[in-house]
Order: structure tokens, then sequence, then C-alpha cells
């Protein structure tokens, strides 16, 4: 056996056999379950979790027993995880300061900037992501099949189009002087047959999610508490999405509109701040239908770090945001208590808020709503696979899972902050490939004869 340099991982290894099996040895394995971390290996064949062996077993000890063309990463005692999952991702959201840099930005470079963005988040360990709404009809779509054809690297990634607002409601921005739609962050529909035309042209067009705006933004000048639609217009959305296959997700910050999703048959919750006794009872007597991803990192970075984008700490707009901030804390705790599935997913992808910083969330779960970090985890690892749809098989160490994995230096369960940090992301892997090779100055490698 002999060292070897990185010169390329995956695809042909020149002569035409398949390539080796990685095995990723002394590991500390933090599987996602919630299970305490154990020390020992796991193997990857093709883009799957071939098997996991603990320390002990004969296999998991740091030895060297390698079968031809094996090739064997030595942790030296670091982390191996899943892959980070964020649950509320945007990736037209191009780090903007603001909405009108979003919305105006030329369809070309806004696609480009789609691909800029995807590779930040990859980069930061986030090897998948539930798309929660578009700034154009296709962007998703188009992001989505680049990434899964390996044109481009990115999260494994859902699509949504555009959210469907009302007239005048979250994501109508057209000016009584230019009522143009090119202005509108969202589809403006008014009546059943409106948004029925429009929920079957988004899924022409390839969409995954269709996702609905069911109360307000303090920003947009539509409280956040304020509620809009019909409840026949949201069963028109949801019969026609779920005829086809597709998913329902809502903006829902108040309690009403959260009670709408649970009652009207719309599987994912985007933010869900506000909350009482009645809206708890309800979510948690169905809490294996819906997954909820709050958003915090918009709220605590909106109401206290975007001073320099014009939105102050300490005035009204802000002060409406902390006073949200706090309600959506409470509301996280209690429905984590009550075993409602609360995923990580920020909203990021503006200039306060931008792409790569994605892992803060798992802090901000920790330090501002009291999830332990091995919750967190959970919360961005095997819930993750759970909003993907893809539960049997992503967001979880375990044999005959892809192996989305991310090798840490450091104990993410003692200082979950290590995860924001990329130099301490020593090796990203997703699909069996590595996105990011492992460091050999950090790692040993060797390669059986």
């Amino acid at each position: 056996m002999a060292e070897i340099a990185f010169g390329g991982w995956g695809g042909s290894n020149g002569n035409g056999r398949p390539e080796p099996e990685i095995v990723f040895s002394n590991v500390r394995i933090l599987d996602g379950t919630g299970e305490a971390p154990y020390s020992g290996d796991v193997t990857v064949a093709g883009n799957r979790i071939k098997s996991v062996s603990r320390a002990g077993s004969g296999f998991g000890n740091g030895g060297w027993s390698a079968t031809n063309g094996e090739q064997r990463i030595d942790g030296r005692g670091m982390t191996l995880m899943p892959g980070m999952i964020d649950a509320h991702l945007h990736l037209s959201w191009n780090n903007a300061p603001g909405i009108d840099p979003i919305q105006l930005m030329p369809i070309e470079e806004h696609m480009l900037n789609c691909v800029y963005m995807a590779k930040l988040v990859i980069d930061a360990g986030f090897t998948a992501g539930y798309g929660a709404a578009a700034a154009k009809p296709r962007l998703d779509v188009v992001i989505r099949d680049a990434i899964r054809e390996g044109k481009v690297p990115g999260p494994r990634y859902t699509a949504a189009g555009p959210e469907l607002t009302v007239v005048g409601g979250l994501g109508d921005a057209s000016l009584p002087h230019i009522p143009h739609e090119g202005l509108n962050l969202g589809i403006v529909v008014s009546g059943v047959e409106e948004i029925r035309r429009e929920v079957r042209q988004l899924m022409k067009w390839g969409n995954d999610t269709i996702k609905i705006n069911l109360s307000g933004e303090e920003l947009t000048g539509m409280g956040a508490e304020e509620s809009q639609f019909t409840d026949e217009e949201v069963m028109v959305a949801v019969s026609e999405a779920k005829g086809r296959g597709r998913r329902i997700a809502a903006h829902a910050r108040s309690a009403e509109s959260i009670r709408r999703c649970v009652k009207l048959g719309i599987e994912i919750i985007y933010h869900a701040s506000y909350s009482d006794e009645e809206t708890l009872d309800l979510l948690e007597a169905n809490k294996d239908k819906h997954f909820v991803a709050p958003g915090l990192a918009w709220l605590i970075n909106v109401a206290r770090n975007a001073g320099e984008y014009g939105i102050v700490p300490g005035t009204p707009m802000t002060d409406r945001y902390e006073r949200e901030l706090e309600h959506a804390c409470e509301t996280m705790l209690a429905m984590h208590k009550r075993g409602i599935r609360v995923l990580i997913g920020g909203d990021y992808g503006f200039a306060w808020t931008p792409h790569g910083t994605n892992a803060k969330d798992f802090e901000y779960f920790v330090d501002m709503v009291g999830f332990s970090p091995m919750e967190a985890i959970k919360a961005g690892t095997m819930y993750g696979g759970q909003i993907m749809g893809m539960a049997d098989e992503l967001g979880v160490i375990r044999e005959g899972y892809l192996a989305d994995l991310v090798l840490v230096d450091g104990d993410p369960l003692t200082n979950i902050k290590v995860l924001q940090d990329p130099s301490r992301l020593v090796a990203i892997m997703q699909d069996g490939k590595f996105h990011k090779e492992p460091d050999m100055n950090r790692v040993g490698v060797r390669l059986s004869a």
C-alpha cells in the first residue's frame, strides 16, 4: 500500500475500471438520527453508503486491512456527519440589499447568480436544500436540473416557482401608475380560476412545489399577522397541485394562516411565527403531515443587522421584527416539545443574510430557541431528508443511504459554531463524489494495491 495524492475523485480511474471504494476510517460518526456519536468506519461504494461499522468490530480501529483498490481516509478522530440540508432555500435570492435588486435583475444575469449562490451553499456543507420560492418562474427549475445533471456544483434541490399572492398582498409591488407585473416578486391572482391557471402553468414549467402567501411581511407594508386568500382559492391550489403529484408550501406567519395550512392540506409551513394553544393543538394532532421551517435568520438580521441597508434598529419597523422574533422563538420551542418537526432553514439570500452563512441556523436554534446541539443537527439532517421526500435515503449515515457526507474538524455537539467555519469542513462529499477533497495535511490517505 502506498500514500497517494488526490488527482480528482469520482468517475473513471483512467483504465476503465470502476472507481475504488472510499472508506472514512477512524472517524467519530454523528449519524443524524439523534443517537450518540460513536467511533468507526464508513465505506462508500458508488453514490451510496455501503457499510457503517463501529470501532472494535474488527474493522473500525484505524487499521489498513483494505480490499483491492480501496481508498482509505484516516479521519484522525474527526466528526463525520450527513451533509446539511436547508429546508427554506431560495437560490434565486442573490445576496442583494433588498427585493428590487433581486426581482429587477435581467434573467440572463439572474441565472448566472443562481449558479453562484448554489456553489456558496454547497461550499458551506449544505448538500441539499428545499426550494422555498423563486424570483422568476423557471429559475429554480433550471438550476435544479443543472445541479442534477452535474453541470454546476450545488445542493440537491427542489424547484418552486414565484409565490402566489393576491392583489395588494405580499409580493404585489406594482405601483398605481406602473401596473407592470415585472415589479412583482410574486404572481398576483384573484379568484379561483386565476389561481387554477397559474398553478397549472407553474407545474407545466416543471416546478416541484407551489407556494402560496397566506399572510404578510412587515417590510412590504402588509403586516405579518394579516391574512389573505379565501379558503376556496387555497383549496383549488391544493387540489390542482396534489392532483399532479406536486407539493404545497405556504408563507404563513399568523396563527390563522398556520391553522389554514393544517385544515386545507398545505404540508410545508414557512415562518409560523405567531401561534396560540388552538393552533399548536391542531398542528400537534397532524404533526406527521407537516414541516415547519421558521426562517429565524431573516427575523434576527432584519431586526438587528441591516442598518447599513436602511433598516435601522430601534425604529418601529425593526421593533415589529423584534416582537415577531420573540414570538417565533417561543413558538418553535413549543412546537418542538410537542414533537412537531421544526427544520433548519433561515430564508438566506439577502445582503444581511447571505448564502454561505446558512449554518448560522444551528447556532440560532441552540442559543435562541433552546434546542440541544444534537436536536439542531437532527433538524438539519434527518428532518431535511424527510422534507426532501427522500426519508429512506438522505439525511442519515446508514447503510444504503446516499453518500452525502461532511467531515468536520471538531465536535459540533460541544461547539455548534464549528459548522460555520469553512476551514473546519475538511471534506464535503455529495452523491459519493468529493465536492471538497480532503486536505492531505489534515487526514491520512492510502490506496490499497
